[in-house]
């Protein structure tokens, strides 16, 4: 490929791995969301540890469980959940810098908290886009397909600028309760008391993925529709907790469909949106009102 310098291979690609960037924007038109980073935040802070813009393809891996071994010499940083780290089985700092040498493997191992962990390279993955973004929608079926054993990801060249720090500072990820910040509406008018969806607690079901998390009621009363009135199909942002017949809402994230016909409760806060892609099955999540 023209401009690439080096390359590096999936010797296992964990649960689930996946190139992502910022996401291809300005395609609801045709029917394609914008995908991207679950969890923008921590990809974008991968890519400035190693010089990259923030928007330079990296990989996101569900939990752990990913090595890779790079042809040649590379500088890499890993974010988001705190999967144990080793470089050639050394253990080594999250987001931090690592310059790893030509032939030497990187292995995460399995994240005590958190969802997603975020994999980038000086450089960044350079295969080929599709509509302008080398994210994979899981939705859609677009962007490269998830990693397997055996594949070789091109690395483009380097950027100019170097990174200002080696180490930086994150907040500690939780396996307890996470609270998130919702404006109400815009069918909020469809639920006999919609603010019940801030009372009690939630906690995130086995069905959650890149399109949404799916919440079960952990105490507190059931979010009860007025009626099973039809609603006409209309577009759902990010963020958006569409809550269909079984009273499960579901809190939309990167993959999710660009419209629905399940009314929309409310919306998480687009800087809470982060939050609740690195909540795992099993956790609890607190909803709470926000107004201007």
């Amino acid at each position: 490929m023209k401009g690439t310098v080096a390359a590096l291979r999936v010797v296992a690609p964990g649960l689930l791995s996946t190139i992502q960037d910022l996401g291809r924007p300005g395609w609801f038109h045709a029917g394609v969301g914008v995908s991207g980073a679950a969890d923008r935040r921590s990809f974008a802070l991968a890519n400035r540890l190693v010089g990259n813009p923030e928007s330079a393809a990296a990989i996101e891996c569900a939990l752990g469980g990913l090595r890779v071994e790079f042809a040649e010499p590379a500088v890499v940083a890993v974010t988001g959940a705190p999967a144990p780290l080793t470089v050639d089985g050394r253990p080594e700092a999250h987001a931090s810098v690592l310059f790893l040498a030509e032939g030497q493997r990187l292995e995460l191992g399995i994240a005590a908290a958190g969802l997603r962990c975020y994999v980038a390279v000086r450089g960044g993955i350079d295969v080929p886009p599709v509509l302008g973004s080398r994210s994979r929608d899981t939705l859609a079926g677009l962007g490269p397909e998830p990693l397997v054993a055996g594949d070789v990801l091109p690395i483009g060249p380097p950027p100019r600028g170097w990174p200002s720090v080696e180490v930086a500072p994150v907040p500690p990820m939780t396996t307890g309760p996470v609270t998130a910040r919702v404006r109400l509406g815009p069918r909020d008018d469809w639920f006999r008391r919609p603010a019940d969806l801030f009372a009690g607690c939630w906690q995130v079901s086995s069905d959650t993925d890149r399109v949404g998390v799916r919440l079960d009621r952990a105490s507190g009363p059931p979010l009860t529709r007025i009626d099973n009135a039809e609603l006409p199909t209309e577009g759902m942002p990010l963020g958006a907790i569409q809550v269909p017949p079984s009273g499960q809402p579901v809190v939309f994230l990167a993959d999710h469909p660009v419209t629905g016909g399940y009314p929309v409760v409310g919306t998480v806060l687009d800087a809470d949106v982060d939050l609740l892609a690195q909540v795992r099955p099993g956790q609890r999540v607190r909803l709470r009102p926000w107004t201007l």
